[in-house]
């Protein structure tokens, strides 16, 4: 274990874990709204903004998958030592951290059954960019029409259609965070 391992933390961790969560919240109840999140310092590539997420969201309980280039050797210790997660393989991932091109397929992600929905996957997704433009969102918690860039709106679309089934996700780039849960409706710009 490495000094860096145990650093980038919460510096206190009840009112940092509840400002966290209540902005997770709020991103996920309002698709495309963009929100600054900031409190943890993960190891690279791992952003701000998704390392907060891991510390809010995660723990000994909650299989994780890191995807292509964020399965390192320094993020595994990193998340272990502050969350306790388990890393499992995609197909028994609650939660799944890497950029869009590593979580593909995404037809690997558990998406919940008809009696348990909840079961689904939430896919953090790293973006290079994350701006109010680009594909239409609509649907709840939206008032007319929300734009995200997405890095495709093809899936998102198919995910929608499979309500109540279907993964969420969050975009995140540096500090900023977006929620896309599977009740949105995706459609090109």
């Amino acid at each position: 274990m490495t000094p860096d391992t145990l650093s980038g933390g919460f510096a206190t961790p009840p009112l940092d874990s509840a400002h966290a969560f209540r902005t997770i919240l709020d991103a996920l109840a309002r698709p495309g709204t963009i929100r600054s999140l900031d409190i943890a310092t993960p190891p690279a590539p791992l952003s701000r903004a998704a390392g907060t997420v891991a510390l809010t969201l995660l723990d000994g309980t909650t299989p994780v998958h890191l995807a292509g280039a964020h399965d390192t050797p320094e993020l595994r210790a990193w998340l272990t030592f502050h969350t306790g997660a388990p890393f499992v393989a995609a197909e028994d991932a609650t939660f799944a951290f890497g950029t869009w091109d590593a979580l593909l397929p995404l037809d690997r992600f558990a998406i919940g059954t008809a009696e348990y929905p909840d079961r689904a996957a939430t896919l953090v997704i790293e973006t290079a960019t994350l701006t109010n433009d680009g594909a239409h969102l609509s649907g709840p918690g939206i008032k007319d029409c929300a734009r995200l860039s997405l890095p495709a709106t093809a899936p998102f679309a198919a995910n929608r259609a499979l309500f109540p089934l279907g993964f969420d996700a969050f975009l995140t780039c540096g500090d900023r965070i977006a929620g896309l849960p599977r009740s949105t409706i995706v459609r090109d710009a």
